[in-house]
């Protein structure tokens, strides 16, 4: 691990640990330069308070950028920071909050990062909010998007779109199979004449900056775990998805990624399984113990998660292969 100080992780792997803490702190004990990518998607600055923490709307953007300033430090100069934020309501009116955009600008205006692009996660099974507008009163639409703003350290960060290349259509399909068959090149009203040069496999498509990905995961072994010790999950967990995206796009085999606000950490376990470093940051040390089950396979029973979560919620910092070895042989 890079941490400068003596700081135990709470569990950890060969690839990756999870911390207990106040993410300022802990991003303090990294070197200067040392972190390829910083994925997260922070407590949002809602009206009503969740029970993950969130601060209100005026005082949220000075309390994000905190930390902003600190992984500009920490990031390589060719790193990224992605920062998913839901969108908000002012409070009691039907007119949208702009806290989201105006932490864009001034991570740019104040702290030097460059907006290398922007996303926009569209989630088809959000449910309707706020309840007071879209199904009380009628007024406004299901909000199913969230803003994805990718920051970068520098105007070059490192990229690579090859890697989150999207399959092709049907019909894209067969007109690479036989341009001739279904194409027919013509000249743009611009005047830009295409040509059949287009139809030539590349492996995929390039995809768009509009990311749909569902977030209805209902049997994945996180939640398993949390059934099987009779406590409940974290309420905004994002899709593996989300952070695998990025992770492939934006980090190489070996690149470290950090999480400073670890929650369940879904990223924690998509930078291990895509062979990435990982560190993530939670305050809440019941999180970080249920976070855990992420990194065990279905064959663990309920009393050996349970006395996983319980050593981690003591103090204890737990080596999960060695947890793992231990489960094999009581199997």
């Amino acid at each position: 691990m890079l941490m400068k100080s003596k700081t135990a992780p709470a569990y950890y792997t060969s690839k990756g640990a999870t911390f207990i803490g106040d993410s300022r702190e802990l991003l303090e004990e990294l070197p200067d330069g040392s972190v390829n990518l910083v994925i997260t998607s922070p407590p949002f600055a809602l009206q009503r308070q969740k029970e993950y923490g969130n601060l209100d709307q005026h005082e949220y953007i000075d309390w994000f950028l905190e930390f902003g300033r600190i992984v500009h430090r920490k990031l390589r100069d060719d790193g990224s920071f992605v920062v998913d934020f839901g969108g908000a309501y002012m409070k009691g009116v039907p007119a949208r909050s702009l806290y989201n955009f105006r932490v864009l600008i001034r991570m740019v205006d104040e702290l030097g990062f460059f907006l290398a692009e922007d996303f926009y996660w569209f989630n088809p099974s959000k449910l309707p909010s706020p309840i007071e507008w879209v199904n009380k009163r009628k007024l406004r639409v299901k909000d199913s998007i969230n803003t994805v703003w990718w920051f970068s350290k520098t105007e070059w960060p490192k990229s690579d779109i090859t890697k989150v290349l999207a399959p092709y259509s049907d019909r894209m399909k067969k007109l690479i199979e036989d341009p001739d068959k279904f194409y027919t090149p013509k000249v743009r009203p611009s005047g830009h004449d295409i040509g059949k040069g287009f139809a030539k496999d590349n492996g995929g498509a390039i995809p768009p900056n509009l990311l749909q990905i569902s977030n209805s995961e209902s049997n994945g072994q996180y939640l398993s775990g949390c059934k099987a010790v009779g406590i409940k999950g974290h309420p905004a967990r994002f899709p593996a998805k989300l952070p695998e995206f990025f992770i492939r796009m934006l980090t190489d085999p070996g690149d470290l990624v950090v999480d400073i606000f670890g929650g369940s950490n879904t990223t924690g376990q998509v930078a291990e399984a895509e062979g990435r470093r990982w560190m993530a940051f939670e305050a809440l040390p019941e999180y970080v113990a249920a976070s855990s089950f992420r990194f065990l396979d279905k064959s663990v029973s309920p009393e050996l998660m349970q006395a996983l979560y319980d050593r981690i919620v003591a103090g204890e910092s737990v080596s999960i292969e060695d947890f793992r070895r231990q489960a094999e042989l009581a199997l």
